[in-house]
């Protein structure tokens, strides 16, 4: 049996520029443990607080616009995070500040982990955890922005089941995991921003290995299937000015489908993908920068577009 202890202690009082968060927490933590701090506190500890106008700043944060809806963005900062305003927080700080993201959440989490080893000679690991939406459900929940000394996710690939089967992409998110727990017991209003979890020491890493971080958990731009809004998909695919969203080609049987939804007749020949329309023509060209295709050249003989994936 796997017994799983959680706490998050009160009266750790207010953070500020300078404070040694690793001082912070070692009066809580025994060798083992995984440690999950909120990434405000450390934000606060490392001088991310700054003031000025909010929309400002998340442009500033931007790498790369996901989408907008009203007076929400969600956006891709420099961290490579999608996430609404780019992280910017303006709660539990003062009025007209604003708490940007840890420049760097990783080597926060590491520089934590190797002073609470050097004043304590405890291992643990450390998670930097921020709060996020997610696609398809509401409300927020905390992930992993940071990891040291823990790998942040496990592949079961190529493992099998109780009954035999083959595990073929099973890959537990074990940070964002963690850091759900820990928001379980801190709160948002408690002014509880360092969670103790007992129980792991399996999962912590030697003392000098650190793991793949936290940003191994980021989907690379093209890999993601929804890389972008629905609305700015169409406006991406429309304009040509970037295709970087949509990814790898799409099959020849996706291609097919894809334009036979959209009304257009396709060659039944042998010479591959044609479709009865003029290169030039708009809806064409977005479903082929979409799908990763180009035009060909046309077909002397029956006039069909020839059709091939993108190199």
């Amino acid at each position: 049996m796997t017994v799983l202890e959680v706490f998050a202690p009160d009266g750790i009082g207010e953070i500020g520029e300078g404070t040694g968060l690793a001082e912070v927490c070692a009066p809580y933590v025994e060798d083992g443990d995984v440690v999950v701090i909120t990434s405000k506190v450390i934000s606060k500890a490392e001088g991310r607080v700054v003031a000025g106008d909010r929309d400002e700043a998340i442009r500033a944060e931007t790498v790369r616009l996901v989408a907008r809806r009203g007076p929400t963005s969600i956006v891709e900062n420099h961290l490579g995070l999608v996430m609404a305003a780019a992280g910017i927080d303006a709660s539990n700080v003062a009025p007209g500040m604003l708490v940007l993201l840890p420049l760097d959440p990783d080597a926060s989490a590491r520089r934590i982990r190797e002073a609470l080893l050097a004043s304590t000679g405890r291992n643990v690991a450390v998670l930097v955890s921020d709060t996020a939406g997610r696609a398809w459900r509401h409300g927020q929940t905390d992930i992993a922005i940071g990891a040291a000394g823990i790998e942040p996710k496990v592949s079961f690939e190529g493992r099998t089941d109780g009954y035999g089967n083959e595990l073929a992409v099973t890959e537990p998110a074990v940070a964002d995991e963690l850091t759900g727990i820990a928001e379980v017991v801190s709160g948002k209003l408690g002014g509880r921003p360092v969670t103790v979890l007992r129980g792991l020491a399996d999962r912590v890493l030697p003392a000098g290995e650190t793991g793949a971080g936290a940003r191994s958990l980021v989907r690379e731009v093209g890999t993601d299937m929804f890389g972008l809004g629905s609305r700015e998909a169409v406006v991406a695919a429309l304009s040509g000015a970037d295709r970087t969203a949509f990814g790898a080609p799409a099959s020849e049987g996706d291609l097919r489908l894809a334009l036979s939804a959209c009304g257009f007749d396709l060659s039944t020949g042998p010479g591959g993908v044609a479709v009865d329309a003029d290169p030039a023509d708009v809806r064409l060209a977005a479903l082929l920068l979409a799908f990763g295709w180009k035009a060909a050249g046309r077909r002397a003989v029956d006039a069909f577009t020839s059709l091939a994936p993108l190199s």
